[in-house]
Protein backbone atom coordinates (compact mmCIF):
# COMPACT_ATOMS: atom_id res chain seq x y z
CA UNK A 1 0.00 0.00 0.00
CA UNK A 2 1.54 3.50 -1.15
CA UNK A 3 1.77 5.90 1.81
CA UNK A 4 0.77 8.87 -0.53
CA UNK A 5 -2.31 7.02 -0.74
CA UNK A 6 -3.09 6.72 2.45
CA UNK A 7 -1.82 10.31 3.40
CA UNK A 8 -4.80 11.73 0.89
CA UNK A 9 -7.84 9.40 1.95
CA UNK A 10 -7.14 10.25 5.71
CA UNK A 11 -7.77 14.00 4.57
CA UNK A 12 -11.49 13.83 5.14
CA UNK A 13 -12.11 17.60 5.27
CA UNK A 14 -15.47 16.84 2.69
CA UNK A 15 -16.35 13.46 3.66
CA UNK A 16 -20.15 14.62 5.12
CA UNK A 17 -22.97 15.15 4.27
CA UNK A 18 -24.35 18.59 3.12
CA UNK A 19 -28.30 18.60 3.89
CA UNK A 20 -29.03 21.95 1.88
CA UNK A 21 -27.73 20.13 -1.05
CA UNK A 22 -28.67 21.31 -4.75
CA UNK A 23 -27.00 18.52 -6.56
CA UNK A 24 -26.55 14.65 -5.65
CA UNK A 25 -25.36 11.64 -7.39
CA UNK A 26 -24.48 8.10 -6.00
CA UNK A 27 -23.10 4.95 -8.12
CA UNK A 28 -22.16 1.65 -7.38
CA UNK A 29 -18.86 -0.37 -8.47
CA UNK A 30 -20.47 -3.37 -10.17
CA UNK A 31 -16.52 -5.06 -10.14
CA UNK A 32 -16.31 -4.50 -5.52
CA UNK A 33 -19.07 -2.93 -4.25
CA UNK A 34 -17.55 -0.08 -3.91
CA UNK A 35 -20.57 3.36 -3.52
CA UNK A 36 -20.11 6.78 -3.76
CA UNK A 37 -22.42 9.50 -2.95
CA UNK A 38 -21.47 13.15 -3.53
CA UNK A 39 -23.51 16.06 -2.54
CA UNK A 40 -23.12 19.66 -4.29
CA UNK A 41 -24.37 23.29 -4.08
CA UNK A 42 -23.99 24.64 -7.25
CA UNK A 43 -24.82 28.43 -7.87
CA UNK A 44 -24.26 30.08 -10.89
CA UNK A 45 -22.73 26.73 -12.89
CA UNK A 46 -19.94 26.95 -10.13
CA UNK A 47 -19.63 24.40 -7.53
CA UNK A 48 -19.57 25.69 -3.99
CA UNK A 49 -19.57 22.79 -1.61
CA UNK A 50 -18.89 19.24 -2.57
CA UNK A 51 -19.46 16.46 0.48
CA UNK A 52 -18.81 12.78 -0.40
CA UNK A 53 -19.76 9.91 1.24
CA UNK A 54 -19.28 6.16 0.72
CA UNK A 55 -18.30 2.37 1.46
CA UNK A 56 -15.47 1.99 -0.37
CA UNK A 57 -11.94 1.02 -0.64
CA UNK A 58 -8.75 3.82 0.60
CA UNK A 59 -7.89 4.23 -3.18
CA UNK A 60 -11.88 5.24 -3.90
CA UNK A 61 -11.76 7.28 -0.67
CA UNK A 62 -8.28 8.98 -1.81
CA UNK A 63 -10.03 9.77 -5.35
CA UNK A 64 -12.76 11.62 -3.97
CA UNK A 65 -11.17 13.63 -1.16
CA UNK A 66 -8.41 15.03 -4.31
CA UNK A 67 -11.23 15.52 -6.34
CA UNK A 68 -13.55 17.05 -3.63
CA UNK A 69 -10.64 19.45 -3.21
CA UNK A 70 -10.58 20.53 -6.63
CA UNK A 71 -14.27 20.65 -7.36
CA UNK A 72 -15.11 23.32 -5.27
CA UNK A 73 -14.98 26.93 -6.87
CA UNK A 74 -14.84 25.40 -9.76
CA UNK A 75 -17.06 25.82 -12.57
CA UNK A 76 -19.14 22.17 -13.85
CA UNK A 77 -18.12 22.41 -17.61
CA UNK A 78 -13.85 22.40 -16.40
CA UNK A 79 -15.07 19.58 -14.17
CA UNK A 80 -16.80 18.07 -16.65
CA UNK A 81 -13.31 17.82 -19.00
CA UNK A 82 -11.70 16.71 -16.10
CA UNK A 83 -13.95 13.30 -15.25
CA UNK A 84 -13.23 13.11 -19.43
CA UNK A 85 -9.58 13.24 -19.00
CA UNK A 86 -9.68 11.18 -16.12
CA UNK A 87 -10.99 8.33 -17.88
CA UNK A 88 -8.77 9.21 -21.12
CA UNK A 89 -6.25 8.60 -18.96
CA UNK A 90 -6.85 4.97 -18.30
CA UNK A 91 -8.11 4.40 -21.55
CA UNK A 92 -4.36 4.60 -22.84
CA UNK A 93 -4.06 8.49 -22.88
CA UNK A 94 -0.92 8.98 -20.12
CA UNK A 95 0.18 12.31 -20.98
CA UNK A 96 -3.23 13.99 -20.35
CA UNK A 97 -2.56 14.11 -16.49
CA UNK A 98 1.04 15.14 -16.78
CA UNK A 99 -0.62 18.16 -19.74
CA UNK A 100 -3.46 19.50 -17.80
CA UNK A 101 -3.99 17.76 -14.46
CA UNK A 102 -0.64 17.80 -12.46
CA UNK A 103 -2.33 17.19 -9.21
CA UNK A 104 -4.04 13.72 -10.31
CA UNK A 105 -0.50 12.25 -10.36
CA UNK A 106 -0.39 11.20 -6.74
CA UNK A 107 -3.22 9.15 -7.46
CA UNK A 108 -2.93 8.08 -11.31
CA UNK A 109 0.48 6.23 -11.68
CA UNK A 110 0.41 2.96 -13.80
CA UNK A 111 1.27 1.02 -10.84
CA UNK A 112 -2.12 1.96 -9.68
CA UNK A 113 -3.85 0.74 -12.75
CA UNK A 114 -5.11 -2.44 -11.47
CA UNK A 115 -7.23 0.27 -8.92
CA UNK A 116 -8.92 1.77 -12.26
CA UNK A 117 -12.58 0.71 -11.27
CA UNK A 118 -12.19 2.37 -7.49
CA UNK A 119 -10.04 5.48 -8.83
CA UNK A 120 -12.71 6.27 -11.26
CA UNK A 121 -15.61 5.66 -9.26
CA UNK A 122 -15.46 9.34 -7.81
CA UNK A 123 -15.13 11.24 -11.25
CA UNK A 124 -18.00 8.94 -12.55
CA UNK A 125 -20.37 9.96 -9.62
CA UNK A 126 -19.53 13.89 -9.94
CA UNK A 127 -19.79 13.51 -14.08
CA UNK A 128 -23.38 12.29 -13.11
CA UNK A 129 -23.99 15.76 -11.99
CA UNK A 130 -21.98 17.99 -13.98
CA UNK A 131 -22.56 16.62 -17.48
CA UNK A 132 -26.01 18.06 -17.39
Amino acid sequence: MDLEILNIASDADNNRDIKNHTHFSKLKNSLCGDEMLIKLIIKNEKIVDFGYQGKSCVYCQASASLLSKISINNKKKKLNELCDDAKSYFDGNLRIIDEKWLFLRKLFKKKNISRKECLLLPFKTLKKIVSS
